[in-house]
């Protein structure tokens, strides 16, 4: 990082990002101090129990007071809140980057509030397990996964080279995007299936009991890869849907009119028409592996 540590990074919420963010940030001695802070005196407490970071704080603007960095990593529905109550303290120079999955919604929720001279890099590190809180983090979260930078027109290049930076020294490989493009662009490959997930699970609750059991017992791959979505944080999710609704309503549209293609294939009996679906989709599997996201 211009071959220099970060001297104080602040991060503002210690779920499963946060606390991979405050390991790969320590076993890389890419800061000299890690200052912490969420609202819950629970999660404060096991942050501190993890030796997460150098300081801990209930008021995130303590943590951010003289911090060169800080990461925001709340659920969505917060990020106006916590930017607004952080700005009187966000030094001169400083650099404010996040995590989410949407980035309109963060760029319409945080700019309003981000004081003249102190920098704006919103990000989306495309990473993550099933598991939240600060106990499921590591620190390899991010080795070999992309990091998309939506920074707003007229961001210093320095700001958005110090948090590309950053994220490839934790092991990432870092695009610049538009942040409209990126909403559309994980509307399909990130929101979309976690919706349908969602659904599909929700589904297999609502059954009878003795056949919901028999779904649980003889679980195969695919009902398996799904409860394994599922399982995300459901706080996390309520926000991505409510905040990226445009895109993802958009792509559920377009989803919803091949479902019923395929619907309508099986009611008739087209196999080869299944067949021709089934071929081409393999090659989205195949660019997948290709592009080592598998």
């Amino acid at each position: 990082m211009n071959n220099h540590k970060i001297n104080r990074l602040a991060l503002v919420g210690i779920g499963l990002i946060g606390s991979s963010i405050a390991k790969a940030v320590r076993g890389h001695q890419l800061a000299d101090h890690i200052a912490i802070s969420t609202r819950s005196p629970t999660t404060l407490a096991r942050a501190e129990q993890l030796e997460l970071g150098d300081s801990y704080h209930a008021d995130a603007n303590n943590a951010v007071k003289d911090a060169d960095l800080v990461i925001i990593s709340v659920p969505l529905g917060a990020y106006a809140t916590v930017a607004a109550h952080i700005k009187s303290s966000l030094k001169a120079g400083a650099i404010v980057t996040d995590v989410a999955s949407c980035k309109q919604s963060v760029i319409i929720d945080m700019a309003p509030h981000i004081p003249d001279g102190v920098h704006f890099v919103p990000g989306h590190p495309i990473a993550g397990t099933e598991h939240s809180g600060p106990d499921a983090g590591f620190a390899e979260l991010f080795e070999g996964r992309w990091c998309v930078l939506t920074p707003p027109d007229g961001t210093a290049p320095q700001a958005i080279e110090t948090v590309s930076q950053l994220w490839q020294a934790m092991g990432s490989m870092v695009e610049i995007m538009e942040p409209a493009h990126h909403d559309q662009v994980l509307a399909i490959t990130s929101h979309l299936p976690h919706l349908i997930a969602y659904s599909i699970v929700d589904t297999a609750t609502n059954l009878e009991e003795d056949l919901k059991q028999e779904v649980i017992k003889f679980s195969a791959s695919g009902f398996r890869d799904f409860t394994r979505i599922a399982a995300s944080d459901p706080v996390m999710w309520r926000d991505v849907f409510l905040k990226n609704r445009e895109a993802v309503l958009e792509i559920l549209s377009q989803f919803s009119e091949d479902l019923t293609a395929l619907q309508r294939a099986i009611r008739r009996g087209e196999g080869d028409k299944l067949q021709d679906v089934f071929t081409r989709t393999r090659e989205i599997r195949r660019g997948v592996i290709d592009y080592h996201q598998e």
